[in-house]
């Protein structure tokens, strides 16, 4: 407030808003009717008032931007020792050795070159390599992750994987069963998901924009062996060899929801074996995508700051986006892609489930290397008689000027991402917590607070996702990591006349309160979603209208502009990063990865906004590093003052 305000103004305009929010919950008052709705609402729901109604739709289903980058996630899988050039790619993924005792790195923020040209360069220099870029290590690769996948699934089907935990209990699994099978489809003002088909034993592989149903279950509903897996991909891949690039239909699933919509009625409506694609595709298990080419790193003179890992930022240039939105179909809750290196990832639509849930998931699937001795030789010459088909779409010449379109509105989006990773290996969660005496992911909000401040020379409101899976059904609400006492740390680090011992207390403080309100929204106790539900309760259709100044003030208005949106994931140490991108023309969205010794962050910011990600990067990094100074000053001063008072 005090950054749109100015300090002189702030108590006038809290007073304001004090004056709203008794008004709104005042006896009688609008309040009090819409949490009667409210709890209509949630009397009437089988699991709870949140989920089984107003989430999906109000968070994702009605909203109608365009899924790519801004709402679909990414994450980054290990490389495999089957990959030809593993050793070189674990040779410059290596953290740097330093210590947390080394010295630090630091770097001024400054002008780094304007917009980033990576993009340009990454669609220039795709490598193909082979007969249309297949490989056998990428189809071997693809085979075995295949299998994994679908022994997760076995497992959870029988209900053989234990229910994930915290001190505070177990949590509620119901998001694992929104994994395969899973597809959204667009419909006019509001998406849906389309029907989940228990019988269906196919995935739909996408091999340069043809598509493709391979069964990978047999008659009992139970996973294929590894080699016929192998031997039914080659088939198609074979098949695609023949068949020169496809039209490029999953491109449509890039557009605007109204957009997207429309051509899906189009498809549908042609001709009939469109639908049947359509059907194959939404009632398959997954998608995996066997890109025919390997993005290869940027060169040196497109790397703007000491922090790049080019191999890494190429990594998530694929999973992110592909090459323009090509060879995927957006709508999959689960896309796995393969390059013809042997490098993977996987892409996720956002409404069905969180991040975190296909994450664990993942984490099984690498859990163990590809085993070359489970697949038979030969498998790339083997003929699969049966078990896949190709999935053709017939098309007009409307429907492809529409896909022409559509390519180059999601190449703007594409080019208009700057995607990055910073792997923070100078020290980890063991030392925040052992040395630095804070909890990590507070510590981690604080400096991603530090940055923002640094970058844009003020505070904005920040998102994390706090998980509310200790309830039935339950998914997120919000942790706002920007507070008094968060602004208070940021102001005493920027402020030269500030001691470490004050900067520290601060952020200590800052840090307890984050904590609490953490646990506060994870237990049920946030506001967010609560007050977004009375909103929407009290607006026409759902009954007779009832309206309060307090949505349409100005700073409620300015409170859900989540211009830094970030969320913590896991340890990480089977993915090579995560991330998703931020909706805002000025934002940055975070995914972050607390290893005990390393944080991955994965940025997104875009080239058209008024600060780069390398910039970003750089004050992050600066303020990791100064905030480590700190603690030791600050714990340094305090042993000496103790040691002192004993003599």
């Amino acid at each position: 407030m005090a950054e749109k305000f100015g300090d002189e103004n702030v108590e006038k305009e809290m007073a304001k808003r004090r004056e709203l929010v008794e008004d709104f919950a005042k006896p009688g008052g609008v309040g009090e009717k819409l949490q009667q709705r409210l709890k209509d609402l949630d009397a009437s729901s089988p699991n709870n008032w949140l989920n089984d109604t107003l989430w999906t739709p109000l968070a994702y289903h009605t909203w109608r931007a365009p899924l790519l980058i801004n709402s679909n996630w990414w994450l980054l899988f290990k490389h495999d020792p089957i990959m030809p050039d593993y050793e070189q790619l674990i040779a410059q993924d290596e953290p740097n050795p330093m210590g947390a005792g080394a010295k630090e790195v630091r770097s001024e923020v400054g002008d780094l070159g304007g917009k980033n040209k990576k993009n340009e360069w990454y669609e220039e220099n795709c490598v193909d390599v082979g007969a249309r870029g297949v490989t056998e290590v990428q189809v071997r690769r693809a085979a075995w992750l295949t299998g994994r996948f679908l022994e997760f699934r076995r497992r959870l089907i029988k209900e053989e994987i234990l229910p994930d935990s915290s001190r505070s209990g177990p949590f509620d699994m119901y998001q694992y069963t929104r994994l395969f099978g899973i597809t959204r489809v667009p419909k006019p003002g509001c998406d849906t998901f389309a029907p989940v088909d228990p019988s269906a034993r196919h995935i739909t592989v996408m091999i340069d924009d043809t598509v493709y149903a391979v069964d990978v279950l047999d008659d009992r509903g139970e996973p294929i062996g590894l080699p016929e897996i192998e031997a039914r991909l080659w088939a198609a891949v074979k098949d695609a060899e023949g068949q020169g690039r496809g039209d490029s239909v999953g491109v449509l699933s890039v557009d605007d929801g109204d957009k997207w919509t429309e051509n899906y009625q189009r498809l549908v409506s042609l001709d009939p074996r469109n639908e049947a694609t359509i059907k194959s595709i939404e009632s398959s298990i997954f998608g995996l995508s066997l890109d025919t080419y390997t993005i290869p790193p940027a060169p040196p003179s497109l790397n703007t700051d000491p922090y790049t890992r080019p191999v890494v930022d190429a990594h998530v240039r694929n999973a992110s986006s592909g090459i323009n939105g090509g060879n995927r179909w957006f709508d999959k809750a689960l896309t796995v892609m393969v390059e013809t290196n042997g490098r993977a990832g996987m892409m996720g639509e956002h409404s069905p489930c969180d991040a975190l849930i296909p994450s664990i998931v993942v984490d099984y699937a690498l859990g163990v290397d590809v085993d070359v001795s489970a697949f038979e030789t030969g498998a790339k010459g083997a003929s699969a008689v049966g078990g896949w088909k190709r999935c053709d779409f017939v098309l007009d010449e409307a429907l492809r000027k529409e896909i022409g379109e559509a390519e180059g509105r999601a190449r703007e989006i594409v080019m208009d991402s700057d995607a990055q990773q910073l792997w923070w290996d100078r020290y980890g969660a063991e030392w925040i917590k052992k040395s630095g005496k804070q909890s990590p992911d507070a510590f981690i909000q604080m400096a991603l607070q530090l940055a923002w401040y640094k970058t844009r020379h003020g505070l904005t409101a920040t998102y994390e996702t706090a998980s509310t899976r200790m309830f039935l059904h339950g998914r997120t609400d919000v942790i706002r990591t920007l507070s008094e006492p968060s602004r208070a740390f940021v102001y005493a680090m920027v402020d030269p006349k500030r001691s470490d011992a004050e900067r520290f207390n601060l952020l200590t403080q800052a840090t307890t309160h984050h904590n609490a309100l953490t646990r506060a929204s994870s237990f049920g106790k946030g506001f967010d979603r609560h007050l977004m539900a009375l909103k929407y309760l009290g607006s026409a259709g759902k009954g007779e209208a009832i309206k309060h100044p307090l949505f349409d003030d100005d700073m409620w208005g300015l409170s859900q502009e989540w211009k830094l949106s970030t969320s913590g994931l896991s340890a990480g140490g089977r993915f090579l990063g995560t991330g998703f991108g931020t909706i805002w023309p000025d934002g940055l969205g975070t995914n972050y990865l607390a290893g005990p010794y390393l944080i991955k962050f994965g940025l997104e910011s875009k080239n058209s906004g008024p600060v780069p990600t390398s910039q970003f990067k750089i004050a992050l990094a600066d303020s990791l590093a100064e905030m480590r100074r700190v603690c030791e000053a600050a714990q340094s001063t305090d042993q000496g003052a103790s040691a002192a008072a004993r003599l």
